[in-house]
């Protein structure tokens, strides 16, 4: 019956704006930007040259529109989400992209210092072809965005749908961030167009991907070199450029902390008034997902059957070998709720709150140790669990905001919960 649907509401889309489809005029409307690409699928492939001037150029293509959620209690629910497009051609971007929409938007990990360039590109609302919402992407806390790349319609471009523009960041600061629409904040937001990001810094990086040395960046605009000296520090994995490698990791994993509110969802999709008044998160995940979905490593193939199309594709499970040092870049993108999380059995180290190394102006470290962490919503966490000495098993990472710990009425399924195995 989804399946049905599907086909009625791309019928819809072609008619009021066109399917991009190879050899059709509405191909031109998308268009993927990406340096020594040639086929705009944002992939370098076989035979295609880096562009010299782009040293560092990483692309990427993902489109806005909407799809569906399966609670762990088997509620499902309408959402808005990115999907990922990546390796697609143009002339596929709306085929792939509608009623694709993830919950979480696909993650984003970069490097410090390379050029991201990231499509995004509006396939349209498959089940709400009543609406014409634009979309736009916001790198929350990225500090150096040029206006026009900044995503907030008073001051930014938008994309309407059928069309494309790629962003370009200079990435420069490593960290954890989040990204998100910020077309009609509350509604895009609270209808999950929420993803997280996250730059690794410098201070890890190889001379030439095999042994330590000097890495060195030419900047063509300048004529500069910016040159890394060789470090005994380099060639590990660092959560910031600390100078002393006290943010070494092991293994890294995104935990983000979300929620929505059902009946919000629900009249949304029914096409009623949206009650922005009375937002409430009755549901709470990790990733996307209540436990015990949280922790399920393999995807269902029944919600593919049915039309979900792996729409929640980011398990939320932790898994690293005793003794190892484990970073989770924690995030909350609720719109309504401070989560408080905690790991049991385990002290956290927080090391870097919204993509900032916590140290002070005379150099000194701040870093603390605690039993849970407090997240508003938009902010960031970088915290490293020290597991050596513990033993191996299963320890839990959940809210202490009991209330969250289920899903909507039920008293069995959902909430913010999943597992750390040690083994």
């Amino acid at each position: 019956m989804r399946h049905a649907t599907r086909i009625l509401a791309m019928g819809i889309a072609i008619a009021l704006f066109g399917l991009a489809t190879p050899g059709t005029a509405a191909a031109a409307h998308i268009k993927v930007q990406c340096p020594g690409d040639t086929n705009g699928n944002a992939v370098l492939d076989a035979g295609e040259t880096p562009d010299p001037a782009y040293p560092r150029a990483v692309c990427k293509h993902v489109g806005g529109g909407d799809g569906y959620s399966r609670m762990a209690d088997g509620k499902v629910f309408y959402m808005f989400g990115y999907s990922e497009l990546t390796g697609h051609p143009e002339s596929m971007a709306m085929h792939h992209g509608m009623l694709a929409g993830q919950n979480p938007a696909p993650t984003i990990d970069l490097d410090e210092m390379d050029q991201f360039f990231l499509t995004l590109t509006n396939v349209g609302m498959t089940m709400r072809p009543d609406l014409f919402d634009p979309h736009s992407i916001h790198w929350h806390g990225y500090s150096q965005a040029a206006s026009v790349f900044d995503g907030v319609p008073e001051s930014s471009v938008v994309i309407n749908m059928g069309a494309s523009m790629t962003y370009f960041y200079q990435v420069n600061e490593p960290g954890t961030y989040i990204w998100h629409c910020h077309v009609e904040a509350t509604e895009h937001m609270e209808m999950g167009m929420l993803g997280s990001l996250y730059v690794r810094p410098r201070q890890d990086r190889l001379a030439d991907g095999t042994q330590l040395g000097q890495w060195t960046h030419h900047n063509p605009d300048s004529n500069v070199d910016y040159a890394f000296s060789d470090d005994p520090l380099v060639g590990d994995t660092y959560v910031y450029n600390d100078g002393d490698g006290t943010t070494r990791y092991d293994v890294e994993f995104v935990l983000q902390s979300s929620g929505l509110d059902s009946y919000f969802h629900e009249q949304h999709i029914a096409v009623q008034p949206l009650p922005f008044a009375g937002l409430d998160d009755d549901y709470s995940y990790f990733n996307g997902r209540g436990y015990p979905d949280s922790v399920n490593v393999t995807y269902d193939p029944a919600l593919v059957e049915n039309g979900f199309f792996n729409s929640q594709p980011l398990d939320a499970l932790v898994e690293a070998p005793a003794g190892s040092r484990i970073l989770l870049r924690m995030s909350n993108v609720s719109i309504t709720t401070f989560f408080t999380v905690s790991v049991l059995g385990i002290p956290m180290t927080v090391v870097g709150k919204d993509a900032q190394l916590l140290r002070s102006p005379s150099g000194e470290n701040l870093y603390y140790n605690t039993s849970s962490v407090t997240m508003g919503g938009g902010e960031t966490y970088d915290v490293i669990l020290d597991t050596a000495g513990y033993a191996p098993g299963t320890y839990f990472i959940y809210t202490t905001n009991l209330n969250y710990l289920t899903d909507g009425a039920s008293r069995d399924f959902g909430g913010m919960m999943t597992e750390i195995l040690l083994y």
